[in-house]
């Protein structure tokens, strides 16, 4: 190692240090400096000790990093201890930073910066969200905390196990890969649950219905058509969270298949934003034009609920399975035929299936079509169910809207 390779390490390893000693020092600045266990120049100092050890054990006996670290440990501890029995306040966090500052400001010296970088300003930005994080953990219920926990588990534990294979006869069928798609589509959702627990019971209907566009968009716009019937006067701010929930859902498609397969983002790309901008500027207007700010709860049931995952599993192998047998018998006409269907109950699957298949088995073209068929069918379906459930007038609103979006949408395909 050169010298200014050295010397580049170690300023790496003390910038670590003071990026957490600027964090640590700034949340313990009422203190007395005399009571304070460690500051910005300690973990400073704790950063570049990690340095210099990584660059004594590379040059001398690895051990030298081992044996540096478990004296700063032991040292850095026990200032804590006096510090917790002269406060009375007991707490771990600043131990383990100091701990984690000194094992990064050792690998920095011997390992890849821009890691070393990478976790020093992660560990920052956790200690700087403190208060949050714990205020976002108490908005949380048990049920919630479960249900991911239950998720996390069974998917790294079925995950390993699961055929990481074709299992059918038509090549579309992927255990492995149709658990992971059905994971990151819960995961969106639970999004759209947690900004509703974190910002509230009570929210604003725009609030709710992006919210529960992230969630399920068939399932806000049920839920809101039956609020219109109960309370009229609101119809035009709940037509408009309809509309509002319809363009969460057009940009989860988006973003799910550019996660997916980034060459259906062209195609995609220009009619689905124009779509998006129509149904956006009709939800805009009706806000605008509604008669008062009305306030209500909106029930979105645990996106990540163990049978919910299962049943989007599901839905995505039998639309899989439909696709390959739909191509085979029918081709690509049979494809966008299954697509239409599908998209009356759901978009996500249809759009994973597309992005799974596109670019091998599908063209991009014939995936694509399909997506914005599903789109289109879909965004259809909730006009009919918001009139079904919300009344003529509502329904009317909603439809008009979404029928001006699918037009936009069809002139700008090219």
């Amino acid at each position: 190692m050169s010298e200014q390779e050295l010397l580049t390490r170690l300023a790496v390893a003390l910038a670590i240090g003071l990026l957490v000693g600027l964090e640590r020092g700034w949340h313990t600045r009422d203190e007395d400096e005399q009571k304070r266990a460690a500051g910005l120049r300690t973990f400073a100092l704790s950063g570049l000790l990690g340095g210099v050890s990584a660059a004594v054990g590379a040059a001398t006996n690895p051990l030298v990093i081992g044996f540096a670290f478990l004296g700063f440990v032991a040292a850095f501890t026990a200032f804590h201890l006096l510090e917790a029995r002269l406060e009375h306040n007991v707490g771990a966090t600043s131990v383990v930073a100091g701990m984690l500052t000194f094992m990064l400001g050792a690998y920095a010296g011997i390992g890849e910066l821009r890691v070393a970088v990478a976790c020093g300003v992660a560990m920052t930005v956790l200690l700087a969200l403190r208060e949050q994080l714990h205020g976002w953990v108490e908005r949380l219920r048990w049920e919630e905390i479960r249900a991911v926990l239950t998720l996390l588990a069974m998917t790294f534990l079925l995950l390993p196990v699961l055929p990481n294979r074709t299992i059918d006869p038509w090549s579309v069928l992927n255990p492995a890969e149709i658990w992971i798609m059905a994971i990151v589509i819960a995961a969106i959702s639970f999004g759209g649950y947690i900004a509703v627990r974190v910002l509230g019971e009570r929210l604003g209907i725009l609030a709710a219905s992006i919210a529960g566009g992230l969630a399920s968009s068939t399932a806000t716009t049920l839920t809101l058509a039956r609020l219109a019937r109960a309370e009229p006067a609101a119809w035009r701010l709940l037509a408009g969270g309809i509309l509002a929930a319809g363009v969460v859902m057009v940009a989860r498609v988006v973003v799910v298949a550019a996660a997916l397969n980034r060459d259906l983002v062209e195609p995609l790309l220009i009619p689905l934003a124009t779509a998006a901008g129509t149904l956006a500027a009709g939800s805009a207007f009706l806000f605008l034009i509604g008669a008062k700010d009305t306030r209500t709860d909106l029930a979105i049931s645990n996106p990540l609920e163990i049978g919910t995952a299962l049943k989007l599993a599901a839905f995505i192998a039998l639309v899989l399975v439909g696709t390959g047998i739909a191509r085979e018998t029918a081709g690509d006409a049979g494809v966008v035929l299954l697509a239409a269907l599908s998209g009356i109950a759901d978009v996500d699957a249809v759009t994973i299936s597309m992005a799974r298949l596109s670019g091998g088995e599908l063209s991009i073209g014939t995936a694509s079509e399909a997506i914005a068929i599903a789109l289109t069918v879909n965004t259809l379906a909730k006009a009919v169910m918001a009139t079904s459930a919300g009344g003529l007038r509502l329904g009317m609103t909603v439809t008009a809207i979404s029928v001006a979006a699918v037009t936009a949408g069809a002139l700008a395909w090219d």
